[in-house]
């Protein structure tokens, strides 16, 4: 079992500090970079743990008064400072259990729609905003990589980066087979459709893991941005498509305006995914970064959002299940987040 041990982060930051005073420090900016970005991380956890045991402290003060005189007023606010206090160390706890090697990564996220043409593009999308809502509303950054629209609505496909500390250790939950029950809004005699659409979440390479790319085993192909307009129209042939000529792995980037950027991203995607092999080489279990790849169809889904004939949505690896559906296209999903993350704790 993996503990929150305090002093031993404590002794951890003490030593990074002192390597930072050390004369040869900014000799090798990387790794400097890396310690830095180390020292940042821990002395948030121990600001958190610290700041929570105060609070923990005063209300034991505050509760101690009530029991020598009762004050309702004083007692409505200690039940509210619990509930926050609750909420605020279970969060602590999560972090806790992403303790993986790439936990800590931002993660590069892709969605695939299923068969079904429009309504399964549309399904895509969906998603696609509900995670841009759930990083928006625990302040993770969105950064598009690739986008391509649906011929009527909805999109093909969408890579795109969500930039954070623990990105990936969450979102590594989502990866698998996403299905829909709705009535269909693309059907004109109103009846039930079930689309499916696929997430694949992978960790970004940092510069701390080495991944050897031989220039010789690329090719780099430019082309126009595709799209109707907006930010997915570039009139200049800007996108980038990288393909590894051993793996046959593709990556395309069009999201930004300059070659040059397009083509750094696409190359951050195709280290991802080469890192996914070499782990696969290892002899590692797959499930640690993309997960078992399946069929994007029936028996295959890892959750269901029921639209219709009642709301539901339900993840069948923990069981775990809410009726408000909308509340959860609208980016609240942590309680599936940790449910998951809970289980494969408990596992370990």
């Amino acid at each position: 079992m993996i503990h929150f041990d305090i002093k031993k982060l404590e002794q951890e930051l003490k030593e990074l500090e002192i390597k930072t005073t050390e004369p040869n420090f900014w000799d090798d900016p990387k790794k400097s970079n890396i310690i830095l970005s180390k020292i940042k991380s821990i002395k948030n956890k121990c600001t958190t743990y610290n700041t929570l045991k105060e609070e923990a402290i005063n209300l034991q003060d505050m509760i101690e008064l009530m029991l020598i005189e009762y004050d309702q007023n004083l007692a409505k606010d200690v039940v509210k400072s619990i509930e926050k206090l609750e909420k605020d160390v279970e969060k602590l706890e999560l972090e806790t259990m992403l303790y993986g090697k790439y936990d800590k990564n931002n993660a590069i996220v892709t969605i695939h729609p299923g068969a079904g043409g429009t309504e399964s593009q549309d399904w895509a999308e969906m998603l696609y905003r509900m995670y841009t809502r759930w990083a928006n509303k625990n302040r993770y950054d969105i950064k598009e990589l690739d986008y391509l629209e649906g011929e009527e609505a909805g999109i093909k496909s969408v890579t795109f980066e969500v930039i954070g500390e623990n990105a990936y250790g969450y979102l590594k939950c989502e990866k698998g087979v996403h299905r829909l029950v709705r009535i269909s809004p693309f059907d004109s005699g109103g009846r039930r459709h079930t689309s499916f659409a696929s997430v694949e979440v992978l960790p970004e390479i940092t510069d701390d893991i080495e991944i050897d790319i031989n220039p010789d085993d690329l090719r780099i192909d430019t082309y126009r941005a595709s799209g109707a307009g907006g930010q997915h129209i570039n009139k200049t042939s800007s996108a980038v498509r990288i393909t590894h000529i051993p793996t046959n792995i593709v990556c395309s980037c069009q999201s930004e305006r300059s070659q040059i950027q397009n083509k750094e991203n696409a190359m951050k995607m195709l280290k991802s995914k080469l890192l996914e092999l070499k782990e696969k080489e290892k002899q590692e279990t797959i499930d640690n970064l993309k997960g078992e790849q399946k069929d994007i169809a029936w028996g295959s889904q890892i959750r269901s959002y029921v639209f219709c004939p009642y709301t539901m949505v339900k993840d069948h690896r923990t069981n775990y299940e809410v009726g408000n559906v909308q509340s959860v296209m609208d980016g609240e999903i942590d309680g599936f987040l940790q449910s998951y993350l809970k289980m494969n704790y408990k596992r370990k």
